[in-house]
């Protein structure tokens, strides 16, 4: 397998277009829930259909430039609504294959981004706060319990802890950042630590940034978010806890996430893929999975 370098990966998607206003986003119910895993939909407004007609598919292309992610082999003017994953602005295209796990195995814990595994299959990090439910995330997508720990204590994560998926892929659970339950010395070295990984990890498809979209954006999250797309560091915004609905004044998941994606446009020269998620509800795990698909079958393939 041709292992391709990480700034290699970022130019993997020329298409994904520059973000210059997000547009309205609203939340629903389901229509239909026994046909899905999902219980929302997300909707951008005017992206009912892409292909509509010869009249309409100019200004169509147009918006969907503006806020979609569009892998390898999608034009715009192809896209309809169907093509589109709820819960998110990813077009699913032709490399999208087989998204079922069927096996996962915890490999190793390192310390050091030099003694991860060698074996250059390609990985998928999490990242995200103490608190934001990265453990809780895997243990949804594998459909087992404890696969990552969890624990009413945030920042149980210290290690880089590899686990390999159907004997071809790795998920990789990072350390959280923030208010670690480490020691001051460990929570000093977190980010020369983590950061180390990210520069030189060459079998890194993408980071998996977990944001929790019950609060408002945080500024630990955009500090991290600004600093892997200065650099460069492939990235899919996952957002976590969508099926809070907090009550009083709070703002809803779908307004957190729209202000959140105002506040980080100036450092992403292109709209990163993102989508909604709920490890409670299973809000979005089987289209993240097929997110992760494409992405993974197009690194195999270049």
């Amino acid at each position: 397998m041709q292992v391709v370098s990480r700034c290699r990966l970022f130019s993997i998607f020329p298409q994904i277009i520059n973000l210059h206003s997000l547009p309205k986003i609203s939340i629903s119910q389901n229509p239909n829930p026994k046909t899905r895993n999902t219980h929302f939909y997300i909707h951008a407004s005017a992206s009912r259909t892409f292909k509509s007609s010869s009249t309409t598919s100019n200004s169509a292309s147009i918006l969907a430039k503006k806020v979609l992610f569009m892998p390898p082999g999608v034009e715009p003017d192809d896209i309809t609504e169907d093509m589109i994953l709820p819960g998110s602005n990813i077009v699913v295209g032709p490399y999208a294959g087989d998204a079922k796990i069927k096996e996962v195995e915890f490999v190793k814990s390192s310390n050091k981004p030099k003694d991860c595994p060698k074996d250059e299959r390609p990985e998928f990090a999490m990242l995200g706060r103490s608190n934001v439910g990265k453990s809780s995330l895997i243990n949804s997508l594998v459909k087992k319990k404890e696969v990552a720990l969890t624990s009413k204590k945030p920042g149980k994560t210290q290690l880089i802890n590899h686990f390999l998926v159907n004997k071809s892929w790795y998920i990789v659970d990072l350390p959280g950042y923030g208010f670690a339950n480490a020691s001051e010395a460990a929570r000093m070295d977190w980010s020369a630590f983590t950061k180390g990984y990210f520069l030189n990890r060459d079998s890194l498809v993408s980071v998996l940034l977990l944001i929790d979209a019950s609060v408002p954006p945080q500024k630990i999250d955009l500090d991290c978010a600004n600093w892997l797309g200065r650099n460069k560091i492939p990235i899919t915004f996952v957002f976590t806890k969508c099926d809070k609905m907090k009550g009083g004044k709070a703002k809803r998941p779908d307004q957190n996430i729209r202000d959140f994606h105002e506040l980080i446009r100036e450092n992403y020269k292109h709209q990163p893929p993102w989508i909604m998620t709920s490890s409670v509800s299973g809000l979005g795990r089987d289209e993240l999975l097929l997110h992760m698909s494409q992405l993974r079958n197009y690194w195999d393939n270049v």
